[in-house]
């Protein structure tokens, strides 16, 4: 089971941390991934982290720069540190888990948590 939280209202320009943590696995040797959907739309990628033998970070683009994941593998949570936050990242996020390589596809994790709201405004 997974579990997001964090979420919350934020000014443009600020920061939150999103935490996603696992219940009843080791997020150790997963990878986790990031989305993010805005009501009407697609759930859309925004980072992962695959941890096993090393970590490797990837990045959608429009965040690149702003947005940093990392993984406690001792609390069994991965975190999303969002800085520099945007009107345009207003949106519900998501993590989510799998074995195997990072992946933008939805359609790569099985296992999902609900979603913890962003609301980006002044």
């Amino acid at each position: 089971q997974l579990q997001a939280s964090g979420g919350g209202l934020v000014q443009p320009g600020g920061s939150l941390r999103l935490s996603c943590a696992a219940a009843g696995f080791t997020l150790d040797g997963y990878v986790i991934g990031w989305f993010s959907q805005v009501p009407g739309k697609e759930r859309e990628w925004v980072a992962c982290v695959r941890n096993n033998r090393g970590t490797t970070y990837y990045y959608a683009d429009s965040v690149k720069g702003r947005f940093t994941i990392s993984s406690d593998n001792g609390e069994n949570t991965v975190y999303l540190q969002m800085n520099g936050l945007e009107p345009e990242d207003t949106a519900v996020y998501y993590c989510a888990a799998d074995l195997g390589r990072c992946s933008f596809l939805r359609s790569a994790y099985r296992f999902w948590g609900k979603g913890t709201l962003v609301t980006v405004s002044s």
